[in-house]
């Protein structure tokens, strides 16, 4: 079978900090902790044999510490933070980051772009010239916007070519509507800029989560299957979040059915090899205890 890595998923501990955006109606059930034990019980489960781990908050404190996660050992092989692009010492900051216990394992950042009121903020000045910070540091940036922010996220990928920018979510598309367009052009359009990829993940939260069925799913996949093909395509469970809809195991097993029709080295490099690539992982993975 494929080696599988977890391109996206999340942990939190509630006792160390609150997760605010869980308050948000019918989102109860992650109003507890996810640690690294209930990951490693679910990533065992499924075969997944290495993970990245991906902000959820934009507060400075989270990123140390999701770093000393991935150094304590076990699945976490990359970490995707969060630090201030608008801030004049980003470079400074993320320098820092790298310094702290586990920065080594710091392989990308991400802002929370999908919670903000401009629909071009990733074209602003101060934010463009935070992405140019990031690219210099040999980071990545991961994309959590909604399907009216991607014409700025193309923009953005133009304007600083040699950034890798990783959408996350497919862009999040009206996947419970059945509605394709306009998303589906604005993410072909992403995809047109060499220097983009893709997470073939959070579909089942973005479809009926009570109802959802495979075919439900399967017009966005395959859109962005064809816009920016398996080498620049990586699979994320998207937990816990997902649980909202879905088992870990049931979207594992969803998205095997999404690539079923991939040749086998195609489906290599959308389950291990593009994530590995993007994120500069190394090893097989690990897991502890």
């Amino acid at each position: 079978m494929t080696a599988v890595v977890d391109a996206h998923h999340h942990l939190w501990d509630l006792a160390a900090r609150d997760q605010e955006w869980t308050r948000a109606p019918g989102l109860a059930p992650l109003r507890r902790s996810f640690v690294l034990a209930d990951l490693e019980t679910e990533t065992r489960a499924a075969g997944v044999t290495a993970t990245v781990l991906v902000e959820t908050v934009n507060v400075a404190d989270e990123t140390p510490e999701l770093l000393a996660l991935a150094e304590a050992g076990g699945p976490v092989g990359a970490v995707v933070g969060w630090t201030d692009l608008t801030a004049p010492d980003v470079a400074d900051a993320l320098e820092a980051l790298r310094a702290l216990p586990g920065g080594g394992f710091l392989r990308g950042v991400r802002h929370q772009v999908q919670g903000e009121s401009d629909p071009d903020w990733l074209t602003r000045p101060d934010v463009l010239r935070g992405l140019r910070a990031v690219s210099a540091a040999g980071l990545v940036y991961d994309l959590v916007v909604l399907p009216h922010q991607l014409p700025a996220a193309t923009r953005a990928a133009a304007t600083v070519p040699g950034l890798t920018f990783v959408l996350d979510h497919l862009g999040k598309p009206p996947i419970a509507s059945g509605a394709l367009d306009p998303w589906a052009t604005r993410l072909r359009d992403l995809a047109a800029r060499p220097n983009t990829v893709c997470k073939l993940s959070g579909m089942v939260t973005e479809a009926d989560r009570t109802s959802w069925t495979v075919d439900d799913l399967r017009p966005y996949a395959d859109t962005v299957i064809e816009a920016f093909g398996p080498r620049r395509l990586m699979f994320g469970s998207d937990w816990p979040v997902c649980t909202l809809a879905a088992g870990y195991g049931d979207v594992v097993r969803s998205a095997r059915e999404l690539t079923a029709s991939l040749t086998e080295a195609e489906r290599a490099e959308v389950w291990s090899g593009t994530a590995r690539r993007v994120y500069r992982m190394t090893g097989s993975g690990t897991h502890t205890g």
